[in-house]
């Protein structure tokens, strides 16, 4: 497609309550698309209603969606009946199970798009550590402070991809996100926790304040990196076929802007954005 970007539109009050999809609220709902090229017309229901161009991006997505959640699984498994207390290993486990859930919703998209999606799923479930696309899910987590960090800073991006999701033009998709959105945020409230315990430690918890900062250091670049290439031609037309309606800049400053405050208000201090990245 050619032609400039449309961004999401504000949503009316009585579409979307008092939040618009813009600025990362909810809406009730709805069967039309809602910004893009396609704005106002049918969300699209099935693969075949696809044009190719935008087949291939929902499976690139999707793709990329599941591998991230298959990997984190693999992360978090030797802290199943290794994290400090009885109540983190609990949360652990419904973590995992999280992420397990997430995986097989986004392989059930894949499922639509036929024997191309079937083989991609077999290769999705082959893959071992090491193996995935994005450097944060090839990291282990060495010490229970990285645990905390990653699930405070890069959980905190996979939220906002599957924000950038809510309602969009693609109905499968569309439909998944709600439920993903309301187990995912166990995860970031728990990463949270984690480093705030940490931070406070006085013999009762695992950990120090300056383990916990090691942790944010090593996993708050990787976190920025995930949101993708700045200016990248793959995200603008994401936003004009209606499948996400933020660019990657626009993204990670919003999400900049969010983490900054929550870290300040556990105890510690982020990087400098532009320090250890890899993805610029």
């Amino acid at each position: 497609m050619s032609g400039p970007v449309t961004p999401p539109p504000a949503v009316s009050k009585t579409r979307a309550g008092s939040s618009s999809l813009k600025d990362g609220g909810t809406v009730v709902p709805v069967r039309e698309i809602l910004w893009g090229a396609s704005a106002g017309a049918h969300k699209y229901e099935t693969a075949e209603e696809l044009d190719p161009e935008m087949a291939k991006l929902v499976v690139k997505l999707m793709v990329v969606q599941a591998d991230t959640e298959f990997a984190s699984i693999q992360q978090h498994r030797p802290w199943l009946d290794t994290a400090p207390t009885l109540e983190d290993r609990w949360i652990e486990s419904r973590i995992v199970a999280d992420e397990a859930r997430h995986g097989l919703q986004a392989c059930r998209i894949l499922r639509d798009f036929g024997e191309a999606g079937q083989r991609y799923i077999d290769e999705l479930l082959a893959k071992r550590e090491g193996e995935h696309k994005l450097d944060a899910f090839n990291m282990k987590f060495d010490t229970w402070g990285d645990v905390g960090a990653f699930t405070c800073f890069v959980d905190r991006v996979g939220v906002y991809q599957l924000r950038a999701f809510q309602e969009c033009s693609y109905g499968p998709l569309a439909r998944a996100m709600p439920l993903m959105l309301s187990e995912e945020q166990l995860h970031l409230n728990f990463g949270a926790s984690v480093l705030r315990r940490m931070v406070q430690n006085d013999g009762k918890y695992y950990g120090s304040k300056e383990e916990a900062q090691r942790s944010v250091n090593k996993w708050y670049p990787r976190a920025l990196d995930m949101f993708g290439h700045s200016n990248s031609a793959t995200s603008r037309r994401a936003i004009e076929y209606g499948l996400k309606r933020w660019t990657n800049e626009d993204a990670r400053a919003r999400y900049i802007q969010e983490v900054t405050g929550l870290t300040a208000n556990i105890g510690l201090e982020l990087p400098d954005p532009a320090t250890d990245r890899h993805v610029l």
